[in-house]
């Protein structure tokens, strides 16, 4: 279910990365690789990226499919960017949310995508739901589990953990309370990425002197490829990728 990459490192230009590899965000959206879940991601898509000296990244999102708008082709071809998030969205039951549920969510420094579903959805959620301050679930921007998982990481943000910790931590009171749900998930403030692998594909490649991405899947065939364990925690600077393995949480 939905595909989504991040990327620190030197000025790319965003279609370096989308659209112009083989297997790129942009093909994975009719034709992913490795997806385990969902077979057509058509149902929203956006892309995060970061201007030199601006640490609050710019947006671009849509409810329908990518390859059907040739207005990103156009903007992916001329930005360029030191770092980026991009999703496409699985195709999806009806819903009145549209663009609003298409990652990458936003606030401050910070870009974040969800690549799974929460079991159990609405109801599995609640307890984590009914922590958050009220005016953080008023401020949601979608109704999808999407959106509130996101809430729970900004949460823990704004509380101060660092983020690794924010996600690890988020994914484990899911998995708790939803056992059974599917919660990679990627967060970057434009310096670091933070990513989990928790019930679906995530691969990294690190090249020197180029960056670092994190990604669903490859997007080209590059045997430098790695893929990350399952039930893991990814950290990651344009220079440097940490592993460390995530406990299935006691019930």
């Amino acid at each position: 279910m939905c595909r989504h990459i991040a990327f620190v490192g030197r000025p790319e230009a965003l279609g370096e990365l989308l659209v112009r590899p083989p297997h790129a965000l942009l093909r994975q959206s009719w034709a992913p690789r490795r997806q385990r879940h969902g077979t057509v991601n058509a149902d929203g898509f956006g892309v995060g990226w970061y201007a030199e000296g601006d640490p609050v990244p710019a947006r671009y999102r849509r409810a329908g499919p990518v390859w059907a708008d040739p207005s990103f082709a156009d903007l992916a071809r001329v930005v360029r960017s030191e770092a980026l998030l991009a999703a496409v969205r699985d195709a999806t039951e009806a819903g009145a949310d549209g663009e609003a549920a298409a990652a990458p969510f936003a606030a401050g420094p910070w870009l974040f995508s969800h690549n799974g579903a929460v079991r159990g959805w609405p109801g599995s959620m609640g307890p984590l739901a009914a922590a958050l301050p009220a005016t953080e679930l008023l401020s949601l921007e979608a109704r999808c589990d999407s959106a509130l998982v996101w809430a729970l990481v900004l949460h823990r943000l704004r509380d101060g953990d660092e983020p690794g910790q924010a996600v690890a931590d988020t994914v484990l009171d899911a998995a708790r309370a939803a056992p059974g749900s599917r919660l990679n998930l990627l967060l970057t403030d434009g310096v670091t990425i933070a990513a989990t692998a928790w019930g679906d594909t995530l691969w990294y490649l690190a090249e020197p002197g180029r960056g670092t991405v994190v990604a669903s899947e490859p997007y080209d065939d590059d045997p430098r490829w790695c893929e990350v364990p399952d039930r893991a925690l990814l950290t990651a600077t344009r220079t440097d990728v940490l592993l460390t393995p995530l406990k299935e949480p006691s019930a």
